[in-house]
């Protein structure tokens, strides 16, 4: 689409211009300035030169200025609006009940005091705001990282120097690794796999690196894990990335080891990169800690190739506002994502690489975390099972309940009639063979206190009678 602009230029002559030529000698020009490459259409009304008005003689010039829009990527228009902003429209001109304290169960957002040993940090180590911080990070930080996985998975240390990239959070790492390992130029057009439903960065990422988005559906009949049988042959050609989350945001659900090592074959037999999400990996309920990506490759004899994992002090540690997390994996892979960070200039801050080392070295906190998340579950679960299809799932924070009407229907009632906020799980999903896997169910994060998740529980329990 162009905007057109109307100019309007006023000439006149000198006095006493010659009889030949009874119009402009020397331009006074009013209005110019047409910028370089845009269109101009042009008409003139000329108003001849005479007696009374000889000094005054001009003519009009009309110009029609085609002016091209502001040179931005076509790819951006691809992007579907965010899940929250999805939100807001479905709850446009709804009051919620105003007798009701506001409980919002819909962001990922942990609500657990930061610890102490990290406020710590970061107040005693302020004067790191003055210096430039290193691409690559602090020695001591990516040691801190390497020592937690080894500790955590029980794996042989990755090398700090090679194998580990501090981030700032795996949302901007997830999202930046796509745009570095995606090549749009091969004759097809890429396709990046995604789990369906999914954190919605993937599909973000895979469109603004020019791939296409392929979606694969996680239903319950299949443990809530991606159906990669369904996965065409012609796609796996082209495929060059493939997502996945463990433990699953909205799921909650874990990937297993035969489950990786089928993907281990898939990525040797078509050349992708497997990118694993595991930033809700500190979160579960018993005693069997969630699979790590590089734990299964090693459990399964293989080194890091095409493979790297995301994880973040976020949800761990209850830092969401500091911005931290690591990559780590295949050593070739990162030292292009290394190179590329270096121009893209998303270090981070020398006070924040500090704190998150601390974070890192310590496990108490996380416990503690643990137990307030256990205890809200085994609260919240079985109330809800009374009105809802919902389980505990293998980890992380989120409830994926079905609800006896649309989800969005559901989420909007929830919100007018007892002013509890969740995310229709449709948000979260496309439509693929026909289904749209978030459908009928919500997502529920028992993020806020124990108290504020029993009284959620309670009022979509009244919601849930009353709809049946």
């Amino acid at each position: 689409m162009y905007q057109v602009i109307c100019l309007l230029d006023l000439f006149h002559p000198l006095p006493n211009p010659p009889p030949s030529r009874g119009r402009e000698k020397k331009r006074y020009r009013l209005r110019t300035g047409l910028p370089k490459g845009h269109s101009a259409i042009t008409f003139r009304k000329v108003i001849p030169s005479g007696p009374m008005i000889q000094p005054l003689a001009v003519y009009l010039r009309f110009s029609l200025i085609l002016i091209r829009p502001q040179a931005m990527s076509p790819r951006l228009s691809l992007l579907q609006p965010y899940p929250f902003e999805k939100l807001r429209q479905l709850f446009a001109g709804v009051t919620p009940n105003p007798e009701l304290k506001a409980i919002n169960l819909s962001i990922g957002e942990p609500k657990h005091p930061t610890p102490q040993l990290v406020r710590d940090a970061v107040v005693a180590n302020l004067d790191g705001l003055e210096k430039y911080p290193s691409t690559l990070g602090s020695e001591t930080l990516r040691q801190s990282i390497s020592q937690w996985i080894a500790r955590r998975y029980k794996i042989a240390a990755p090398n700090p120097a090679t194998e580990i990239v501090p981030v700032n959070g795996s949302r901007e790492a997830l999202f930046s690794f796509a745009q570095a390992a995606i090549d749009p130029t091969t004759a097809e057009k890429p396709v990046v796999l995604s789990p369906n439903p999914f954190y919605q960065i993937y599909e973000g990422a895979a469109l603004l690196a020019g791939a296409e988005p392929y979606y694969v559906n996680c239903l319950a009949e299949n443990h809530f894990q991606p159906d990669w049988d369904s996965v065409p042959e012609a796609v796996w050609q082209r495929t060059q990335l493939v997502f996945i989350c463990s433990p699953s945001n909205p799921t909650g659900a874990v990937t297993s080891l035969e489950d990786w090592k089928k993907l281990f074959a898939l990525s040797d037999r078509y050349g992708f990169i497997i990118a694993s999400d595991e930033c809700y990996s500190e979160i579960y309920f018993g005693e069997e800690k969630p699979l790590g990506g590089l734990e299964a490759a090693a459990k399964l004899g293989r080194d890091f190739s095409r493979l790297v994992v995301f994880s973040s002090l976020s949800k761990r540690s209850n830092v969401p506002g500091m911005r931290s997390g690591f990559v780590a994996g295949d050593a070739k892979l990162l030292k292009q994502f290394l190179l590329y960070r270096t121009y893209h200039g998303c270090a981070m801050s020398p006070t924040v690489q500090i704190a998150s080392a601390v974070a890192w070295d310590d496990e108490a906190h996380v416990e503690e975390n643990r137990r307030q998340y256990v205890a809200k579950f085994a609260a919240v679960t079985p109330r809800l099972q009374t009105v809802l299809d919902v389980s505990l799932p293998d980890a992380s924070f989120y409830l994926w309940a079905q609800t006896p009407v649309s989800d969005t229907e559901f989420a909007r009632r929830l919100y007018e009639e007892e002013h509890v906020t969740v995310l229709p799980g449709s948000f979260l999903g496309r439509e693929v063979h026909g289904i749209n896997p978030g459908a009928n169910r919500i997502r529920i994060a028992l993020v806020a206190p124990l108290a504020e998740c029993e009284e959620a529980a309670e009022r979509i329990v009244r919601l849930a009678q009353r709809i049946r």
